[in-house]
């Protein structure tokens, strides 16, 4: 079957798509969009994390079928920050935009969070989904956001204080700036 969807604001179609075949596969291997990650395939990992139509899901578990007519935003789709950005070279793991990261993106960069990146695309799209939510989310509401993601590397203080100065950076950001 043939699958049309808008994925990064862009008309995408997926020829030959088999009835079982995931959203995340075909991201992955059919468009290459290689951002999400492929790591548990049971949605418990959260590396897999997009926007299926602004609402954040584990591409693992979603049926390509699904994503028939509606709209996905990978890592690589996000809104680029405007202004002082850092070169996507910097940001291992972290697809950017016209080589520019996202101000999460950026921030998970400059608090030292990324580390062997398998698991920061996800993280992004999630704190992504927090902040746009709760711009101003304590320490409690952040561990709930991403309670769904897991990362073997670290002990997510890193993590905590990327979304915390995240959080910051949008707050001071003047109107009008994307992100």
């Amino acid at each position: 079957m043939r699958i049309t969807c808008t994925v990064n604001g862009e008309r995408r179609e997926a020829d030959d798509v088999w009835p079982g075949e995931s959203l995340l596969y075909v991201l992955r291997e059919r468009l290459a969009l290689p951002g999400a990650k492929n790591a548990c395939e049971q949605g418990e990992c959260g590396s897999c994390t997009v926007y299926l139509d602004g609402l954040p899901v584990c591409a693992c578990l979603v049926a390509a079928g699904q994503a028939q007519g509606r709209t996905v935003v990978t890592v690589e789709g996000l809104p680029a920050g405007v202004g002082e950005g850092l070169p996507a070279e910097a940001g291992e793991g972290l697809p950017a935009q016209d080589g520019e990261l996202d101000p999460v993106q950026r921030a998970f960069v400059e608090a030292g969070a990324v580390q062997c990146g398998f698991c920061t695309p996800g993280l992004v799209v999630a704190v992504h989904d927090l902040l746009a939510r709760n711009p101003r989310p304590a320490d409690p509401d952040i561990r709930e956001a991403l309670a769904g993601n897991l990362c073997r590397c670290t002990g997510y203080e890193k993590i905590m204080d990327a979304v915390r100065l995240a959080a910051r950076t949008a707050r001071a950001a003047p109107a009008g700036d994307a992100g």
